[in-house]
């Protein structure tokens, strides 16, 4: 199997096709890239900028170059020896718009009848044989609404199929509505009634059933065919979480791919790992991401910036915003559940809803995977003993329905049943839109630490607990991703790395936050500490994007506003204060003032947690332009499109530049430079990077080193910059090194070592080294 040695993440659409990426394959060699990593490829709905709402598993989408365009990527790719890792969506499809999507189309149309109704997870029974649809407003009548077109019903925007022999002459829409398969419904009761499960909860993606052999052939023949012709070299995979059988699906596709290489977008809580015996080369990095991030915080910072907006801690702020996702946006889910309960189980709707929703709060990872997990299972029955005893009897009884094998069972994954497979599946969803979606936005203590896979309530990773991790990681998982940012993160590596100085100053910025709540205030302060760290991680910014962010995390977060019933008053006061940000001279000089004294300690975390990133043990993966500075805030904020042609500008003149070392400025410069002097080495020398053992540091700063050796090629970076100018700088710090003779492959300079390098000399230039061992060429 060929594994990458390092990725670059493109995001495939309209405005980036794959002929665009194509030709863009030539800088990416020159940066040093080993393989291009697309987003999903496949036919997504009109317009779509992410591609994970698919509408056809059988063709590449013509909007994103269609099978001509990976054929001219897959060329231009191999001829300069990149492979080609692309993202695949298996749990779900998009059904926004029914006629583009022909599975649903059909299930539409003949209801159970149609082959494809066995693909989508429908229960029928529970909507009196029909398929509930969630696409009617609020109107007292809105199916007069309906109209009957060109044999279609017609519903503002939205069409639909009409079933062969339910419509005559004369017939009404409301009366073919009624003879239909489906039935359309006001979208306010999906959350307690829909009938067919979703993505998260997201009406518009419905679940596939890949676990169904045919299902899988037929989803995934386009897939086969990259392999089969030697177009693509790997795979990334969303969300297996969702996936009736994770484990049988990798097994299927590393079948299918020949043995290709394969990560799964899986996001493990601490000290989870994946099961053992997945066919996978392990996750999309959101674990290093949490792990490399707290190494840049300062611990002494927690208990001040815990005060400064005292709000619950994390682990029973998160069991209340799973508790509620249970019992609203996903409560059709729960019934679901409900509904699998065997007639004998001695338990009431509300009761076995109730034990069910507390369970899914209480579950301390996403999903377990039995039989394996069964230990996660009955941590959750414990925690949800403690927070609800009058449910305990109700827990005993649903303990060994989740989990069949726990009473001398053989372990087949097959014995499960699916009241134990839905309940994995639903865990998941829980934990996602619980945590990530809401919670995230009402814990505003350090918001840097607030990021897909990580969990807040861990504020920092001491160098010994990182090293350990490492070392681990080389050991368990040495092809797994790496990663910094993503299509998905909240805030990107560098709106992060300057966040985190806060926590080395944390007495100012509860003061500059008290003056700003002054000054402008929204009447929330959880909302207020969340979104002027934000600006201040993201400074400056346009307008456009402080609002817009400001919207997107008010109502996630779901305290003062929502998304369903925005609440205009709060709305109206907290865009009323980003305004002041750019309008209010007294406002705007706090904001700038805080900026300007954690600046130049942020580039030196960003440019730390970067080279950490792409030399720790993995694949390192970078974002679509993060080799420059990114200040992103969420998408589509992330998504943003990227002027790679002042970036290969930028390279071509670095490599013309006789030498001359770009300053640690607003351009980004010095990140290239960083960047592609870290992938050009781990391509041209991969024996310098075969395994890992930490570098110790001496002297009055050194616990603001971080240093490792990968077998020849030393990283050695800074940390908690602002304690380390307090403190008087380097002094008599030094490296300890090995005695011989080392290269700096970013500045160039050498480093001679007798058994140290001063650190001042070592971080004269730049706050990082990566040191190559030049007697081991």
């Amino acid at each position: 199997m060929r594994a990458p040695r390092s990725t670059y993440r493109l995001q495939i659409r309209p405005s980036l096709t794959l002929f665009d990426a194509a030709d863009l394959v030539p800088y990416l060699a020159d940066l040093g890239v080993d393989w291009v990593y697309l987003s999903p490829i496949l036919t997504a709905e009109e317009g779509s900028d992410h591609g994970y709402d698919v509408t056809d598993m059988s063709a590449i989408d013509p909007a994103r170059g269609g099978a001509e365009g990976l054929q001219a990527l897959s060329a231009a790719a191999h001829a300069a020896g990149l492979g080609v890792l692309v993202d695949i969506v298996p749990n779900h499809m998009g059904i926004a718009t029914p006629s583009r999507n022909r599975w649903w189309w059909s299930v539409l149309e003949q209801g159970r009848g149609s082959r494809y109704a066995e693909a989508f997870d429908i229960d029928w029974d529970a909507g009196n044989g029909k398929l509930l649809l969630p696409v009617l407003g609020d109107g007292e009548n809105e199916l007069a609404e309906l109209k009957l077109a060109d044999g279609e019903l017609h519903y503002y925007g939205h069409r639909f199929p009409v079933a062969a022999g339910t419509a005559a002459e004369g017939d009404s829409a409301q009366e073919v509505h009624a003879r239909q398969h489906y039935e359309l419904v006001n979208w306010r009761r999906a959350d307690n009634e829909l009938n067919y499960r979703r993505f998260f909860g997201v009406n518009t993606l419905a679940g596939l059933r890949v676990e169904e052999p045919w299902v899988f052939e037929e989803s995934h023949a386009e897939v086969k065919r990259w392999f089969d012709e030697g177009l693509v070299d790997g795979l990334r995979i969303d969300h297996p979480d969702g996936l009736a059988d994770p484990k049988g699906y990798l097994d299927r596709l590393r079948k299918i791919t020949g043995g290709a290489y394969l990560l799964v977008e899986k996001i493990l809580e601490p000290g989870e790992k994946l099961p053992e015996d997945w066919e996978t080369e392990g996750t999309t990095g959101y674990d290093a991401l949490a792990d490399v991030d707290r190494l840049f915080v300062d611990p002494a910072g927690e208990q001040a910036l815990t005060d400064s907006v005292p709000t619950e801690p994390f682990g029973h702020m998160i069991h209340g915003t799973k508790r509620n996702i249970a019992d609203q946006l996903l409560h059709s889910e729960v019934l679901r559940l409900v509904r699998l309960l065997p007639a004998d189980s001695g338990l009431d709707t509300g009761t076995a809803a109730d034990a069910l929703a507390e369970l899914l709060a209480c579950f301390p990872v996403y999903r377990s995977y039995l039989p394996q997990g069964a230990g996660y299972l009955a941590d959750a029955v414990l925690a949800a003993k403690v927070r609800r005893p009058d449910l305990a009897d109700a827990l005993d009884r649903l303990h060994p329905l989740l989990n069949p094998l726990l009473d001398g069972g053989t372990g087949d994954r097959d014995g499960l049943g699916e009241l134990a497979v839905r309940f994995q599946q639903t865990s998941g969803m829980v934990m996602a839109k619980g945590v990530e979606d809401t919670a995230f936005y009402r814990y505003p203590r350090l918001t840097s630490l607030n990021e897909v896979g990580a969990d807040p309530g861990h504020f920092a990773v001491e160098p010994f607990e990182l090293h350990t991790r490492l070392l681990r990681r080389q050991l368990e998982q040495p092809a797994a991703m790496t990663a910094l940012t993503t299509h998905d993160t909240k805030r990107s590596e560098d709106t992060r790395a300057r966040i985190s100085v806060l926590a080395e100053t944390p007495d100012q910025w509860r003061e500059t936050l008290t003056q700003l709540s002054s000054l402008a205030p929204m009447g929330d302060p959880v909302m207020e500490s969340l979104l002027w760290q934000a600006l201040i991680g993201a400074w400056p910014l346009s307008r456009d994007r402080a609002h817009g962010y400001a919207e997107k995390a008010s109502r996630e977060a779901s305290m003062s506003t929502t998304w369903t019933e925005p609440d205009a008053g709060f709305e109206d006061r907290m865009h009323a204060a980003l305004d002041a940000a750019f309008d209010n001279p007294e406002v705007n000089a706090l904001i700038t003032v805080m900026v300007e004294r954690i600046r130049v300690a942020g580039y030196s975390n960003a440019l730390s947690a970067k080279l950490v990133q792409l030399t720790m043990p993995g694949v390192p993966d970078v974002y679509q332009g993060t080799e420059f500075w990114d200040r992103s805030l969420v998408d589509p904020d992330n998504r943003r499109d990227v002027d790679f042609a002042r970036r290969r500008a930028a390279l071509d003149a670095m490599a013309d530049g006789g030498g001359r070392l770009p300053e640690v400025d607003e351009e980004g410069k010095a990140k290239l430079m960083l960047v592609t002097r870290a992938l050009q080495l781990k391509r041209t020398r991969p024996e310098l990077f075969s395994g890992y053992l930490p570098v110790k540091a001496t002297g009055a700063a050194a616990d603001h080193v971080f240093a490792f050796d990968r077998g020849g090629a030393v990283t050695a970076v800074t940390r908690l910059p602002l304690g380390l100018e307090r403190s008087g700088g380097w002094r008599d710090t030094a490296v300890v090194l090995e005695p011989g003779s080392y290269r700096d492959v970013i500045t160039g300079r050498t480093h001679e070592s007798g058994g140290t390098v001063a650190a001042a000399d070592l971080f004269g230039i730049y706050p990082v080294a990566l040191l190559a061992r030049e007697d081991k060429a």
